[in-house]
């Protein structure tokens, strides 16, 4: 019988966790290595499952069958921390999101309109419904950490080797690349995929490869765990908002990685107190205070994404196409129609 070929997975956030838990499951002896679990851009995620406005067709068929992926990974993985609660949006001008629902219904979205009593039927603590909104029952969103988490897990309970170290840089042997250099030492591998985000790029630069990848600050804010304010997604203009299993608020302006200039505390207290005017509150029961982190988001040059047969590496810090990229590395193929 042949060896298993061994993989090294660099990184332990929701692409890594995903890429680890495909492959042990496809039968590769796995190692991930990252100095934790859980990632550097995975906590400050939105994480958002969609395939709203912004793309052409091609990438739109793509992000649906990421999320269709999502539902297929639910399903081997009971108990995935996923919900498909829907989501609210607003932020374009009325004819934009009115092409909007036109072109993606066109193309099989469940887009529907939706008036302002039907706004607040389905959020009755938003304070700022709009006269129409659009809807889509599909989409959802993961708590990204905990599901990165839980596929790690299940990709050791398959035999995967988790090292808690730090990949100072790759080792070349040859047109090939044979292991990584750790803070714990070197460590041989068939095939070495990088999946830590914007620290993919200097350990690629070690093996004279170049990633273009720009790593833009941004802001993302978390209250504090709160009662049920928000039963689904709320993207408003200059807001997106949703809450988490655990009750936390999680908002932000914008998914371009906006830089939030150099007071990133007055940043985001000028945010927080717009989820705060957004949101209903009874009188005796304040709202919580909220937290910052950097919003992971990562712009490539075409604004899409980035794929090489060593180095791997995905815009957002969400990953709403963590599955498809898990299930490709994985051994399995699908063709998605560009036009």
């Amino acid at each position: 019988m042949a060896a298993k070929r061994h993989v090294i997975v660099v990184g332990a956030g929701i692409i890594g966790a995903s890429i680890a838990w495909h492959l042990a499951k496809a039968g590769a002896a796995v190692t991930v290595i990252a100095e934790e679990t859980g990632g550097v851009a995975t906590p400050n995620s939105f994480a958002w499952i969609n395939a709203s406005w912004g793309n052409p067709e091609f990438y739109f068929h793509f992000r649906r069958r990421s999320m269709a992926e999502w539902k297929r990974l639910a399903a081997e993985l009971p108990g995935l921390p996923l919900s498909w609660c829907g989501g609210i949006c607003w932020d374009l001008p009325r004819n934009q999101l009115e092409a909007y629902a036109k072109e993606h219904g066109g193309w099989g979205y469940g887009i529907k309109r939706i008036e302002r009593s039907e706004i607040s039927r389905r959020e009755p603590y938003l304070s700022n419904a709009p006269d129409f909104a659009l809807a889509v029952a599909e989409e959802g969103a993961v708590e990204p950490v905990a599901a990165a988490r839980m596929m790690l897990a299940d990709a050791e309970a398959r035999g995967a080797k988790f090292i808690g170290a730090a990949v100072r840089s790759l080792i070349r042997s040859g047109d090939h690349i044979a292991g990584v250099v750790t803070s714990q030492g070197l460590i041989d591998a068939d095939h070495v995929v990088l999946a830590c985000g914007a620290g993919s790029v200097p350990i690629a630069a070690s093996a004279g490869i170049t990633l273009p990848i720009d790593a833009p600050p941004g802001l993302i804010v978390h209250s504090r765990p709160f009662e049920k304010r928000l039963n689904g997604l709320v993207i408003a203009t200059e807001l997106h908002m949703r809450q988490t299993t655990e009750g936390r608020i999680i908002a932000g302006s914008d998914f371009g990685g906006s830089d939030p200039g150099e007071d990133r505390q007055a940043t985001a207290a000028a945010l927080f107190a717009k989820v705060k005017a957004s949101l209903l509150r009874r009188a005796d029961n304040g709202f919580p205070h909220c937290w910052i982190s950097p919003d992971a988001a990562r712009r490539l040059p075409d604004h899409r994404q980035l794929r090489h047969r060593r180095p791997l590496h995905r815009r957002y810090a969400f990953r709403r196409d963590a599955c498809s990229v898990g299930r490709h590395a994985g051994g399995k193929r699908d063709s998605v129609r560009r036009n």
